[in-house]
């Protein structure tokens, strides 16, 4: 079985959430025995041919600002036409182009990756662009593979019932052995003393709540937010005037030595994702073993269960906090109980597992198919 994975900016992974999906994935299926490419932008940096035993294609990407993702990804689907039984889209964004390598007769599957249309970033233009790339993703796929069974019912309920849905989440790695806290002294921080919230510093990601419903508690400890503060837009201009002096925005940190420690000793960390599905910053600190208070929505309790404090608003995530603080609530067994569900139902063995299964299953489908009758 040949599998291309397409839409990742490439790997090894230094951006976010899907270039890491797309390393684990694919390092995975290739200890199996798939072969798998993943498609990767060209760039300034070296070019290796192979990562870990996964072969690496380079698409040069022109930089004609919104235009660009869409057409490396048009690029990428053109040329994973030929030479692979199996195309892996992720993200919908170049959702007819699709139609390229089905017209070679590969099959194709695309991840939809959340709600984007939902995101409160786009203007009318953009969000009604979205929508009609769900709508038509969801026909032009011969499998829409979604990261939640959340995700799957909001497709459903928008969109009627795809061709074909799977429901296979992202994966995490366990943190089992401390981290140096070495690391955090770049930030004068000791282990315990901060809360913190890893993110994109945008609407849907309640950041602008986080802040202020860390300002109403009665915490002593800091709060550390990770993302690019240093965006020019109305939103982070809010955040940082919303900001108090136990409030530190750090930026983004790509190294991950640095960030597992930030995540490791945090005495809690707060999600305020509302648009996504089985969001990966989430999973990081489950696998961490952290104290976790969430955003109050579907997404969130489909990924934590009951391994986790939930809140709606700032006053509420207040009375949360000074709670927690006054030890009226088991903070040891929230903690306890996120890192086992990450053990029992995200980790990247189990994640690669189903997809292999897939992959089986599709593999012999289209040889019953192309056998003789």
């Amino acid at each position: 079985m040949r599998l291309a994975i397409l839409g990742a900016r490439g790997i090894p992974a230094r951006y976010g959430g899907f270039e890491t999906f797309a390393e684990k994935l694919a390092i995975g299926l290739t200890e199996r025995g798939v072969s798998v490419t993943v498609f990767c932008e060209l760039g300034e940096d070296a070019s290796p041919a192979s990562y870990q035993g996964v072969a690496l294609r380079y698409i040069a990407a022109p930089n004609l600002g919104p235009l660009r993702t869409i057409l490396f990804d048009l690029r990428s689907l053109w040329t994973a036409r030929k030479g692979y039984d199996v195309v892996y889209m992720l993200g919908y964004g170049a959702a007819p182009f699709c139609l390229i390598p089905r017209l070679w007769g590969n099959e194709v599957w695309i991840n939809p990756d959340g709600l984007e249309w939902a995101r409160a970033k786009w203007g009318f233009v953009a969000k009604s662009y979205f929508k009609l790339m769900e709508w038509v993703s969801v026909r032009v796929a011969n499998r829409v593979i979604a990261d939640a069974a959340a995700i799957a019912a909001c497709l459903r309920k928008r969109q009627g019932e795809p061709k074909a849905c799977s429901v296979i989440a992202y994966g995490c790695e366990l943190v089992e052995n401390p981290p140096a806290t070495e690391e955090l002294a770049e930030w004068n921080l000791t282990p315990g003393s901060y809360y913190i919230v890893v993110c994109r510093l945008e609407p849907e990601n309640h950041v602008l709540e986080i802040l202020e419903g860390f300002r109403r508690s009665q915490s002593g400890k800091r709060l550390i937010v990770v993302g690019n503060h240093k965006l020019q837009n109305v939103y982070v201009a809010k955040l940082l005037g919303a900001c108090t002096e136990n409030v530190q925005m750090i930026g983004t940190i790509y190294d991950r030595d640095k960030l597992a420690a930030l995540r490791f000793y945090a005495f809690g960390y707060l999600h305020g994702h509302s648009v996504g599905g089985t969001n990966p910053s989430l999973l990081e600190a489950m696998g961490c073993g952290n104290l976790i208070l969430a955003h109050e929505n579907a997404f969130n309790r489909e990924t934590l269960g009951e391994n986790a404090l939930f809140f709606r608003d700032a006053v509420q995530l207040a009375e949360q906090i000074d709670e927690i603080e006054g030890a009226s609530i088991e903070a040891g067994k929230l903690r306890a109980g996120a890192k086992a569900r990450a053990r029992a139902c995200y980790q990247w063995t189990h994640i690669v597992e189903q997809y292999a299964r897939l992959l089986d299953a599709t593999a012999a489908i289209r040889e019953a198919s192309s056998a003789p009758s």
